[in-house]
């Protein structure tokens, strides 16, 4: 978001960079792990308490899939809760006040999902059983007697509120949404609902609704992003971030009473998120700090901050209360680490790790810690970008790079552990993700800089990154790929097709091809979002047609000549199959080489890891033949059985 200037302070850190890494001329032995080694690490997430706070409730993806276990509080091992070997399960909660659990569920990545209930016999019983309808949880009542959804039931097009008695388990519908509201906050007392309506991308309206009256007071004054984050605990006022007369989002209040607004907290970043525990003692705010999350806990009645652990070469990104607020769980992690389970004890300050999910046949050296790098791109505009170099990289053995794209349009790129990217750095490849402009993040301004300039700017800080890239010591800069996911995949596309002498290859992991289909057929249920990706992207009904498709890859594919990989998932709702078909079928014509991986029971996003490994052993060994140009790089080495790296 932000319209930033190329920095001193960023220009002293790559030239620190520099002179780190121009230290080192002579290659560091390092064995590259197979990518068995490397999915062998485990994925964990979630963590609800049970009501006694003996077990925590996490997903994890130990059997190949995502399934639901428990872990005790104390340590322990793993106790599976679900044995699914199709659909991925994601823990929801355990009930308030039993030992029953609430899951969620889809049919292999099509994003259709249902909210399941096992009881404490371990049977299973769908709670949302429509057809054809997705439904999401929004939490528990105060009185812990429901909890509430939201469903597209009625109509495909919008969500709907409902609230799920748990002694009945017979859903009521509380709120009606007939013009494509989004659903985000229930006051305590069931008297209000928060909710937001699109005006573009950036920019959405919020709303107070009472229910009692049905009166709708809109509370932002002016035109800005606004989003509901949670009611104080008295119920008294509503929390909410805006960005209103600034480039970062900032914490407002509003006083339902009187309609008074009072600002509450500012940050040199965008506040992304703000909610009071259960009884109201803390208050836990998130801050996006130069792509990593920096969470700030506070004890409502002092203002105090609650003192937390500190975690050497780890960053909290993730945390938890209890129902009695006694008992703290989070996530620790880093680029080259991934995150484990923690459960600190306020009163005693015990600290318990829960999981080591880092496969023990990979030594945590092997793995490159990130560095946050900034480059001026074609018209002098600073682009961030998290930067891998790899550990063998040398001026007299340098090594061939990629240039990442994230997911979006507006997605970013963050310091987080990527598997992927730390088994291609650990294969010699040097990985540039770039946060091009369009990118959040970084402020409003740069956030809307690529608004219907998709394919043309945003591209060109694609390409300055690469420049960037060819002039860092133990870099070949003639050997440089782009790699990128959904819109990431466009890019790549963009970039083989538009620019198709600057970069030796291209990775499309179900990336758009053609935007005019893209946005005729996107899922019913983004309908709230529709209007406002328009204003974005372009009206696919409209004169913009002409437009996208001149931006959209598949209708030049004459243009593309150098060598492609597309990877797709067949049951993808937001970039169908087709799209990779037709851009696969398009440059083949050309008698350039391509490499097409089609999973027939994933979606947007690979979560099965037979499929991962799959999939990302093959784009390793597209890239050994076609950028490295050395298919004689061993894809699995039987002599290093044991030693591997992990993925995203």
């Amino acid at each position: 978001m932000k319209n930033l200037l190329w920095s001193l302070s960023a220009a002293l850190l790559i030239m620190g960079c520099k002179q780190e890494t121009d230290k080192s001329q002579v290659a560091i032995p390092l064995p590259t792990y197979t990518i068995e080694q490397m999915m062998d690490n485990e994925n964990v997430g979630g963590g609800s308490f049970s009501p006694d706070k003996s077990e925590i409730l996490v997903s994890s993806n130990r059997s190949g899939i995502y399934n639901m276990y428990t872990i005790p509080t104390g340590g322990g091992d793993f106790r599976p809760v679900t044995q699914s070997d199709s659909s991925s399960v994601f823990a929801i909660s355990f009930f308030p006040e039993d030992s029953r659990k609430l899951f969620r569920m889809d049919d292999n990545g099509n994003e259709v999902y249902h909210i399941y209930l096992m009881g404490e016999d371990g049977s299973i019983r769908d709670l949302t059983p429509w057809d054809g309808a997705r439904s999401l949880f929004y939490g528990w009542s105060d009185d812990k007697k429901s909890f509430f959804f939201a469903s597209n039931r009625r109509d495909k097009k919008y969500n709907d509120l409902y609230e799920m008695d748990l002694e009945s388990l017979t859903p009521e519908m509380v709120f009606k949404n007939e013009e494509g509201y989004t659903l985000q906050a229930i006051s305590r007392d069931k008297k209000h609902i928060a909710m937001g309506k699109s005006i573009n991308t950036n920019d959405s309206d919020l709303y107070l609704y009472e229910r009692s009256s049905g009166t709708l007071t809109k509370i932002n004054e002016n035109q800005s992003a606004n989003s509901a984050e949670d009611f104080t605990p008295d119920d008294s006022a509503l929390l909410y971030t805006t960005d209103y007369g600034a480039e970062f989002a900032y914490l407002m209040k509003y006083d339902i009473a009187t309609g008074s607004r009072e600002k509450v907290a500012e940050k040199q970043w965008d506040i992304t998120g703000s909610y009071f525990t259960d009884k109201g003692t803390y208050q836990v705010t998130y801050t996006n700090e130069d792509a990593k999350n920096a969470i700030e806990i506070t004890e409502v009645a002092t203002g105090y901050p609650l003192e937390m652990p500190i975690m050497e070469g780890m960053d909290i990104n993730n945390v938890g209360f209890s129902s009695d607020e006694s008992v703290l769980r989070f996530y620790a992690g880093g680029s080259n680490t991934p995150s484990n389970l923690f459960v600190y004890d306020l009163e005693t300050k015990r600290i318990t790790q829960l999981t080591n999910v880092l496969n023990p046949e990979i030594d945590p050296g092997h793995l490159v810690k990130a560095e946050v790098i900034r480059y001026a791109s074609f018209d002098g505009l600073e682009i961030p970008a998290i930067y891998y170099r790899p550990q063998q990289a040398t001026d007299t053995q340098p090594v061939p790079a990629l240039v990442w794209v994230h997911g979006g349009p507006g997605g970013q790129s963050r310091q987080g552990f990527s598997p992927l990217i730390q088994y291609l750095v650990n294969h010699g490849y040097a990985v540039l993700a770039v946060n091009n402009r369009g990118s959040s993040g970084y402020g409003k301004s740069f956030y809307q800089m690529d608004d219907l300039n998709h394919g043309d700017k945003d591209l060109k800080d694609c390409i300055a990154g690469k420049d960037w890239l060819a002039e860092q010591p133990g870099i070949d800069g003639e050997k440089i790929g782009i790699i990128g996911g959904s819109y990431g995949g466009y890019m790549t596309m963009a970039a083989l097709t538009f620019a198709p002498e600057e970069f030796d290859v291209g990775v499309n992991i179900f990336g758009v091809t053609n935007w005019i289909r893209t946005l005729r057929s996107i899922p019913a249920w983004w309908e709230a979002s529709r209007i406002a990706l328009y204003k974005e992207l372009g009206d696919p009904y409209s004169a913009d047609s002409v437009r996208l498709r001149e931006i959209s890859p598949l209708f030049h594919t004459e243009q593309v000549t150098k060598p492609l990989m597309v990877l797709q998932g067949a049951k993808d709702p937001r970039v169908l199959q087709v799209e990779s078909d037709e851009i696969v079928a398009g440059v083949r014509k050309n008698g350039v080489p391509v490499e097409y991986v089609l999973f027939e029971d994933e979606g947007h996003g690979f979560l099965k890891k037979e499929n991962q490994i799959e999939g990302y052993s093959q784009i390793l060994e597209f890239l050994n033949v076609h950028l490295k140009k050395d298919p004689g790089v061993p894809i699995k080495d039987d002599a290093l059985e044991g030693t591997e790296i992990q993925s995203e």
